[in-house]
């Protein structure tokens, strides 16, 4: 989606036009756009005519009711797997870059050497602490503008677990240790 928008931005951009468009696409193809700062969007509430700006009325939507299910929780859409994986693999590539640094052994070697089992414990236990904020009805939908939120948590895991996949099919097709 986000290619999309930018493939689509360049294309029409005016100062892309002529190096980008006439050597890629056809000037037929792409149509000019041009930009008015003359043209301006008036909206108003249907039931009436009121003159006071809307954004004094604003109240903050009213906050999401966390199921403490474990069903619910764990669903695929629920608040758990994303979070739960994220943690893992956070802590995951971490100890596998760690152990690589201090030992040279790649992390296939790692986990034949009974890094298995330490990752079944080390999983039980960051699903079980994930878990008790959920059970008491606590979410993540806590939002925050410092810089430590839910938000950067779930991108930092979501980055750890593609770090994870890449050191893995790096150090496999290399036939060994990444470092």
């Amino acid at each position: 989606m986000a290619t999309s928008v930018l493939g689509q931005s360049v294309i029409a951009s005016p100062l892309s036009r002529t190096r980008f468009t006439s050597s890629v696409f056809p000037s037929k193809y792409v149509l000019p756009l041009h930009r008015s700062s003359k043209m301006q969007v008036k909206c108003k509430a249907e039931g009436g005519d009121r003159d006071e700006s809307p954004l004094s009325e604003l109240t903050p939507p009213p906050s999401k009711k966390i199921s403490s299910r474990p069903e619910d929780v764990l669903s695929f859409t629920g608040p758990g797997p994303e979070r739960i994986n994220g943690r893992l693999a956070m802590v995951g590539f971490v100890s596998a870059i760690a152990v690589e640094i201090f030992t040279g052994q790649d992390l296939f070697t790692q986990i034949a050497n009974g890094g298995y089992m330490w990752f079944v414990r080390t999983s039980i236990l960051f699903v079980v602490a994930s878990l008790i904020p959920f059970s008491q009805g606590v979410g993540p939908g806590a939002k925050s503008d410092s810089f430590w939120n839910p938000d950067a948590e779930v991108w930092n895991g979501r980055a750890a677990m593609v770090g994870l996949v890449a050191l893995a099919i790096t150090e496999f097709i290399k036939g060994g240790a990444l470092l």
